[in-house]
């Protein structure tokens, strides 16, 4: 995707703090550029779990949560970096090359698929999430949402944003 062209999807904080959950829009720019992601998500004062959803182009979806250590992320399918900008960051950050030769039809996970197991989503269950080739990233992502127990926060915040956008 070269700058010009507009990447569609949306990204979003995931906040639980005392037990709630608390889904915000993060900006579009989030979408194009990872270290503007990771940023913004700094930028979330919380002493619960703070992380951030990505569904880039109905294509790939990044999580990413950052820590006192670094920024653990996990990219839905490395292939996404031959034509992302944002996928090809993700991967320079994981010190990982993209695939030199991929089938279609396959799913190449980068990243910590461990990355939300202390807030229920082992990283098997997340394994399988992103290898479901039959389902659209913001479907991974919904079916994330409902396993970690945020799954009305996150459809409230998107048919909020789907609104918006109308």
């Amino acid at each position: 995707m070269s700058e010009q062209d507009p990447v569609t999807g949306f990204a979003i904080a995931v906040v639980r703090e005392e037990g709630k959950w608390r889904c915000t829009a993060m900006a579009s720019s989030a979408l194009s550029e990872l270290d503007t992601a990771i940023t913004e998500l700094r930028k979330i004062r919380s002493t619960g779990a703070v992380f951030g959803l990505l569904d880039v182009d109905d294509q790939f979806f990044l999580v990413l949560r950052p820590g006192p250590g670094g920024v653990q992320l996990l990219l839905s399918d490395a292939a996404a970096a031959l034509d992302y900008d944002i996928a090809a960051d993700a991967l320079d950050l994981l010190r990982v090359d993209p695939p030199a030769d991929y089938d279609d039809d396959e799913i190449w996970p980068e990243g910590a698929l461990d990355i939300l197991a202390d807030i229920g989503l082992p990283a098997a269950e997340l394994q399988v999430i992103v290898g479901e080739v039959d389902l659209y990233p913001d479907e991974q992502l919904q079916i994330i949402a409902q396993r970690c127990g945020f799954a009305d926060e996150f459809a409230k915040l998107l048919d909020t944003m789907d609104t918006i956008a109308q």
